[in-house]
């Protein structure tokens, strides 16, 4: 019987602790070049400010999303039509705010690759259409748009390319959204549809600024990335916010949790990059296209490079005492772009493959030697993963996999000491994202 157990406990540790060949797959497939291409693409359409022109098959933001959609449509035809691409807009009226100074359809187009076993459950990528220059409401002058955002739109369709070749259990959306620099209207407006639409939304990764590996602050780096996310959802009810005073939780929300999805994801496949995780909804002061989500009660998070150069963002294109400003072509990195586009890509595939994560998750332990945990049965779920950290870690530092059961005692880990969280594992031993508990045991 000895040996037996013995057996079993290796053969649970090899399983936890082998890597998926495909994920590696995936990294590989993802193209520097075809990146480039688009990215050029989309600059040559010389702006795609919200308000621009959308008659034009050569200028304007009309002419860009036409072509996103082809670009989409092309992607399914080689896939066996696996995706369903449509527009997704809603009317903004003239003086919504002070950017918006014409009636205007913001349009969103959207790609949807459907689950398999859980078709309502999406994983979504995002990049922006829009572009600007120095002033907001100039709509006519070049806006390029290189970095800031063609990199991340850029970035979903090839994502897409390379996903498509494979089918998930949950769904995948790759994400076009317009109206990002007259006030996150697209996002607004698909985060809208999403609710009206039920859909389960596991996760929104929001990529706004990939190409860049040479900071205003004079450092240049091409492995380092940052991850944004709020600390807990704004749609919190006060039971809740009651709770994490007394039990802990303020850096464990929703975001936070999909953060360190990203983080264990790339450390584990991509151990060459280094993500940062960034304890903040965005940079200080500004915003970005994963808000919108997080309002209505979404997880979402911000993917981005970590050293930026202000004089190559919001910028007219010009030279000012020896210095060229303007978010043009010649300044984006498509390996780096690629880089975080296999960020993207690995996180979804991981994800998506995934059973959904416990609904329920309940602690105790109180003044006990040992931290006890409970929750919800998952339909598809082989086992579960207790992951525990100390509480001033940013990351799941301590783990155990304990097979198919819904409770479990970790005998000597007093409760006091760390966090806890759970995470469904399937028989192939794709995770969910972990799950703070949000129930209390006496």
């Amino acid at each position: 019987m000895k040996y037996i157990i013995i057996a079993v406990l290796l053969f649970t540790t090899v399983s936890e602790a082998q890597n998926h060949q495909k994920i590696y797959d995936i990294i590989d497939s993802v193209s520097a070049k075809r990146i480039k291409k688009d990215i050029k693409t989309l600059v040559d359409f010389g702006t795609r400010h919200t308000l621009s022109d959308t008659v034009s098959n050569t200028r304007g933001i009309g002419a860009a999303r036409r072509w996103i959609k082809k670009e989409f449509e092309t992607i399914s035809k080689d896939c066996d039509n696996c995706l369903n691409v449509f527009y997704q807009k809603n009317l903004v009226k003239k003086g919504e705010n002070d950017r918006i100074t014409n009636d205007v359809w913001v349009v969103n187009v959207v790609a949807i690759q459907k689950g398999t076993t859980y078709p309502n459950r999406y994983i979504v990528m995002s990049g922006d259409i829009d572009s600007r220059v120095s002033d907001p409401n100039d709509f006519t002058s070049d806006a390029p748009g290189a970095n800031d955002n063609a990199s991340g739109m850029a970035g979903a369709i090839e994502a897409a390319r390379v996903l498509s070749k494979y089918q998930f259990e949950n769904s995948i959306m790759y994400v076009g959204l317009s109206g990002e620099e007259q006030g996150l209207f697209g996002g607004k407006g698909l985060a809208e549809y999403a609710k009206n639409q039920n859909w389960s939304i596991i996760g929104v990764l929001n990529n706004d600024m990939i190409g860049n590996i040479q900071g205003v602050d004079g450092v240049i780096d091409n492995l380092t990335f940052r991850i944004f996310s709020e600390p807990v959802p704004p749609t919190e009810t006060e039971k809740e916010r009651k709770s994490r005073r007394f039990y802990g939780g303020e850096v464990d929300g929703i975001s936070r949790q999909l953060a360190r999805y990203v983080h264990k994801t790339v450390t584990t496949y991509m151990p060459e990059m280094n993500p940062m995780l960034v304890y903040r909804l965005d940079r200080f002061g500004r915003g970005g296209h994963h808000r919108p989500f997080n309002d209505v009660g979404f997880p979402g998070i911000r993917i981005m490079e970590a050293h930026e150069n202000y004089t190559q963002q919001h910028q007219d294109i010009r030279t000012e005492n020896g210095i060229s400003y303007g978010d043009t072509f010649e300044h984006v990195n498509f390996d780096y772009a690629k880089k975080l586009t296999a960020v993207n890509a690995i996180t979804m595939a991981n994800l998506a493959s995934a059973p959904p994560a416990p609904s329920t998750v309940g602690i105790g332990g109180i003044v006990e030697p040992s931290a006890k945990l409970k929750w919800d049965p998952v339909e598809g779920a082989k086992g579960y993963k207790i992951y525990w950290r100390d509480t001033t870690s940013p990351t799941w530092d301590y783990s155990r996999f304990v097979g198919n059961v819904t409770e479990f005692t970790l005998e000597g880990i007093v409760i006091d000491n760390f966090y806890f969280g759970i995470a469904s594992v399937d028989e192939e031993g794709y995770e969910s994202v972990v799950v703070f508990p949000n129930e209390i045991m006496r």
